[in-house]
């Protein structure tokens, strides 16, 4: 019998006869399309088999690679060996008390089904990562993932109360719960969350929900080009406006997606903010009107739609644009760095020229109310050579992040693409620490090894 049969028949025993399958090309990567490789898949359906998958594991040092939905962008997910632990079968809501503004779900459960379950009760999860009908809550956890709306709302980490984690050797516990604060120990909560399955592995977390906003309205407006979009953005800031989201797109970006906008493009527009304003229809409307005063200076045009089926469009469009980005020419590396504001329109640039130092198209598009740009470089992927010069690229681009203050990562995470990388960004006692952290967790290095290193 081969030792992956045997492997299969031992973990069968502690996860259940139907949680152990063959491993497939797609469990084995994420948007990366990194490739990977594993001795089998175990997809569990309840935290006790998580646990008791850990803890064999452990025994029999097994390296554990967790996977959510797949839709990380930095490797977190794509295993190097051992066995793939999937969260999918995880997906019940285990509680859900609307009038304490609170819900308790399973890791597996996707973004988009929280969103909606919160919504039917009038109710507001504000975290808006893309691909929501398929990244999960866990993997939402383990990336600390954001998305537009962090502007005004914060990243995952803000709207979790408590954990329910698989921690090493293989011990189920919690930290904190449905409750709202809590100083009595250390921040495990915190540690855990973007920690990308490297410490523990979630399986249940007590998120915290709002009355959702009556109305929302947004702004677009059209810039002839960085300097003056850049500058539309600071006005917002420091006219101490409450938007909601905050989002820009540059010139190669705003041509990618030119033909699916569906209202138009002016001529000349070289850089395009789009910015929401929501709240009671009163505060909406008065914060919508703040936004199109401070885009509209030196602004090309400004466009604000104000019907539903105009939202939904604009922000359908925005979530497509990357699929439009990488299909000019059929694949793009794409980094999440993070600057200053009063650095972004330097770093917008300088983005353009390494891509031109390297022979390749370059973009970005973002969070601009964030200073987190997708600074993205073009290839063809019959183009071993191209594909090179795309990850040399993202070399120049994270030196040119620590060279602008700010980091390699806004919210994707380290994963497999920026291994070593915070070695360079964070000074020694700091590396001494973030190892200290992964071996009291983890001493065996185990859990998603390779990943979140510092060196």
């Amino acid at each position: 019998m081969s030792a992956t049969r045997t492997l299969e028949q031992e973990l069968a025993k502690v996860a259940g006869a139907d949680a152990v399958v063959a491993p497939e090309a797609h469990l084995l990567t994420d948007l990366t399309l990194l490739p990977g490789s594993a001795e089998a898949v175990v997809l569990p359906d309840t935290a006790e088999a998580v646990a008791h998958t850990v803890a064999w594991c452990y025994e029999h040092d097994v390296p554990i690679t967790p996977r959510g939905g797949g839709t990380g962008v930095a490797g977190g997910a794509v295993p190097g060996g051992g066995i793939v632990l999937g969260l999918e079968r995880l997906a019940r809501v285990r509680s859900f008390d609307p009038l304490l503004w609170r819900m308790s779900v399973e890791a597996g459960v996707t973004t988009a089904a929280v969103h909606r379950r919160a919504r039917e009760s009038g109710l507001f999860f504000a975290p808006d990562p893309g691909a929501a009908e398929l990244s999960q809550i866990g993997g939402n956890i383990a990336t600390n993932a954001a998305g537009p709306h962090a502007f005004k709302y914060g990243a995952t980490g803000g709207w979790v109360t408590g954990l329910e984690a698989v921690l090493a050797p293989g011990e189920l516990v919690t930290v904190g719960g449905p409750i709202r604060k809590d100083v009595a120990g250390y921040d495990l909560k915190s540690l855990l969350v973007g920690s990308e399955g490297t410490l523990g592995i979630v399986t249940a977390a007590w998120l915290t929900l709002i009355p959702a906003p009556e109305v929302t309205l947004p702004v677009v407006s059209f810039h002839a080009g960085t300097a003056a979009g850049c500058e539309a953005v600071l006005r917002i800031l420091g006219h101490g406006i409450r938007a909601a989201a905050i989002e820009y797109l540059d010139a190669e970006s705003v041509a990618s997606g030119a033909a699916s906008y569906e209202a138009v493009v002016p001529d000349g527009a070289a850089f395009m903010v789009i910015a929401e304003a929501d709240g009671t229809a009163d505060e909406a409307a008065r914060v919508r009107d703040e936004l199109v005063e401070a885009l509209s200076e030196n602004a090309i045009a400004v466009h604000a739609p104000s019907d539903r089926a105009g939202l939904e469009a604009l922000w359908r469009w925005r979530a497509g644009l990357g699929l439009a980005v990488r299909a000019r020419h059929g694949a793009a590396l794409s980094e999440d760095i993070v600057v200053p504001l009063d650095r972004l329109a330097e770093a917008v640039e300088e983005t353009v020229a390494i891509g031109r130092r390297h022979d390749l198209v370059s973009l970005s598009f973002g969070h601009a109310g964030d200073g987190n740009l997708h600074s993205t470089f073009l290839f063809s992927p019959e183009s071993d050579a191209e594909r090179l010069r795309a990850f040399e690229a993202c070399e120049e681009l994270f030196a040119l992040a620590r060279g602008l203050g700010g980091s390699v990562s806004g919210e994707h995470g380290i994963g497999l693409l920026k291994r070593g990388q915070l070695s360079l960004q964070w000074g020694p006692r700091a590396v001494e620490l973030h190892a200290a952290i992964k071996a009291a967790f983890d001493p065996k290095n185990l859990l998603n090894p390779g990943k979140k290193l510092a060196v």
